[in-house]
């Protein structure tokens, strides 16, 4: 018996000696990458006058093809993508029909391709606030900024608690260790390179899960203790069949969080962060195309995957005779099939990678949250006088800063999936809305972006949201009740699960209210019903007012820019792949020295968005 435990100890022993390791070698080499991008674009900008804050947040628009589609891939494609979309396919009750984030996210970035990007780019914005605070003015984008703050910071507590909890079940090291070294390794390339160290960073992290998923895979497949998998994705073996389906009381369900999925993942700065990056605007949607299909690839391991758990006797394996879903540890079936069901060199080159990939998706999310802190909030807010040196100042504070509470959120907050689905809610319900009608629909102004943002608001979190115990007061129709067990207390309690689609309602309704509320207030003010003095919001009566304009938006003149009157911004041109798009010997003449004339200092558009 005695030797038994001693052999069982040793053998632990070495598989977390193992682990440790091969997770510090791909920490280091996501370290290693960022800090050399960092170096070898130190300069980049320098020659075209753009300011270091510029070239901090959007990379000097000269985001290369290969680098910018593996970078715009990973907007969504990183640690919660790949565990999230094993664990819904193993889920009992759930399954493949349930997996919804590979063609959300995917027909998201199709979408954002095809009529976010393009305009966007082209008029030449830093962060994805600018159009808001053009149009509405310095308070609104405020407003604004706080969902989308609360979805990075509140995304980013979420994948660095849950790689905290995976390393500690999987290496049996301190969960707050890891949690703070993974923090500190990606602000810290993060300070030090700005999107450029995120960008390469992006590269080998979808490398890392690519490579190390699809080795992992076959020896889970030939493990003797998974059946085929084919039979079980319509026959109930060791669980219900993993293909899943979608119950007809809960379709308004599937195709509410569908919807929440492909729109709600447009109106992120962690994706404009990439479009504004790209060397043109046509560029930014093929980079968008492309990613779609990399959302789809990187995704086929991870179902595998999950199908695999769904088709395991875990009484064979080393995990026990209790299957994973009992234990409470669903969410983590990846990282558990790579340990269980593969060898112990395949199962750590595998966890490495994916842990290292964990870490690597919180640095996006750090620098969208400073970027739109220190240009919106910070620079045209309240110090529009403030210096290109102060500026990059605030984001590195604030990249420390955010990053520090990001880690703290997942240190000691329970709650922190149940805030970052509310948050995430809140930027589909509210700032999806007031993108669309500040890109595509004329005559909207503050008034209807101030209604619209309390309608969204009051009809999302109206609904309630049960993972934060957030009752609802708003009880929508086809509710009921059921009980379920709470995810930190364990104890039973009684939720109401809303079989409504109300979030996408909700947002129709924001849409709705901001078009209506515009045309009330421009009616009631330009009639003269009530006094041009209470125009205290300066959006009807005094908006054509230069000195107004000048101190609320980002442009110079009162006019709102139209589609056909893009800013252009001049990319940078060289003999690359990436300069296909733009090289001038494939323009029209008349093209070319159009462009010249616009981007000239003389061009009323010169000044534009500077």
């Amino acid at each position: 018996m005695t030797p038994d435990i001693s052999e069982r100890t040793a053998v632990t022993m070495t598989i977390h000696v193992e682990g440790l390791v091969a997770i510090a070698v791909f920490y280091l080499l996501i370290l290693v990458v960022g800090i050399w991008a960092a170096w070898k674009n130190k300069h980049s900008g320098e020659a075209e006058g753009t300011d270091r804050s510029e070239t901090i947040m959007v990379g000097g628009r000269d985001i290369g093809l290969f680098v910018g589609g593996f970078t715009m891939t990973a907007t969504w494609v990183g640690g919660g993508y790949i565990n999230g979309t094993a664990e819904y396919v193993y889920l009992p009750g759930y399954g493949l029909a349930w997996a919804q984030a590979p063609f959300g996210y995917a027909l998201s970035l199709v979408v954002g391709g095809l009529f976010f990007a393009k305009p966007m780019r082209s008029r030449g914005y830093v962060t994805m606030l600018d159009p808001f605070q053009q149009l509405y003015g310095k308070r609104m984008g405020g407003l604004l900024f706080i969902p989308a703050l609360m979805g990075e910071i509140f995304w980013s507590a979420a994948i660095l608690s849950a790689l905290g909890a995976t390393l500690s079940v999987i290496v049996d090291i301190n969960i707050k260790m890891s949690v703070v070294l993974s923090a500190l390794i990606a602000i810290f390339y993060t300070l030090v390179g700005g999107l450029y160290s995120v960008a390469y960073t992006d590269v080998v992290q979808l490398f890392c899960i690519f490579v190390g998923l699809w080795i992992s895979v076959p020896f889970a497949l030939t493990n003797p203790a998974v059946s085929d998998i084919a039979v079980t994705a319509v026959k109930q073996v060791y669980q219900t069949p993993w293909r899943g389906s979608i119950n007809k009381s809960d379709t308004w369900i599937w195709i509410d969080n569908f919807c929440l999925l492909m729109l709600g993942g447009i109106p992120w700065q962690v994706y404009f962060q990439r479009v504004l990056s790209a060397s043109s605007a046509t560029y930014a949607q093929v980079l968008s195309f492309l990613a779609a299909f990399g959302c789809l690839v990187m995704a086929v391991p991870s179902v595998l995957i999950g199908a695999i758990g769904a088709s395991t006797d875990w009484n064979q394996t080393s995990y026990g005779p209790i299957p994973p879903k009992d234990r409470e540890q669903a969410d983590m079936i990846l990282p558990i099939v790579l340990q269980h069901l593969c060898p112990p060199f395949v199962s750590f080159f595998g966890l490495g990678a994916v842990s290292a990939a964990v870490m690597s998706s919180a640095d996006s999310s750090i620098l969208s949250a400073s970027s739109m802190f220190a240009r919106n909030i910070y620079q045209l807010a309240f110090r529009q006088s403030a210096s290109d040196r102060e500026i990059v100042w605030v984001m590195r504070i604030t990249i420390f800063v955010f990053g520090g509470l990001a880690t703290w959120m997942a240190l000691v907050t329970g709650t922190v999936y149940g805030l970052w689905y509310l948050s995430s809610d809140l930027v589909y319900v509210i700032i999806f809305p007031q993108l669309l009608s500040v890109l595509f629909v004329k005559g909207t102004n503050t008034y209807g972006s101030v209604a619209a943002y309390l309608f969204g608001m009051v009809l999302r979190i109206g609904g309630g949201e049960p993972y934060l115990s957030l009752p609802p007061f708003i009880y929508y129709p086809g509710w009921t009740t059921e009980m379920q067990k709470h995810h930190i207390t364990g104890e039973m309690e009684e939720i109401v699960k809303q079989k409504f689609p109300f979030k996408t309602v909700s947002m129709i309704a924001s849409f709705l209210a901001n078009f209506a509320f515009s045309h009330l207030a421009k009616y009631l003010f330009e009639s003269g019903k009530i006094s041009h003095k209470y125009d205290f919001l300066d959006a009807v009566v005094s908006r054509h007012s230069g000195e107004i304009m000048d101190k609320t938006t980002l442009v110079t003149r009162s006019n709102n820019i139209g589609l056909s009157e893009m800013a252009p911004v001049k990319p940078r041109l060289s003999v690359t792949l990436a300069a296909a798009f733009t090289r001038r010997d494939t323009l029209p003449t008349e093209t070319v020295e159009e462009e010249e004339e616009e981007s000239s200092p003389d061009s009323p558009h010169h000044d534009e968005l500077r």
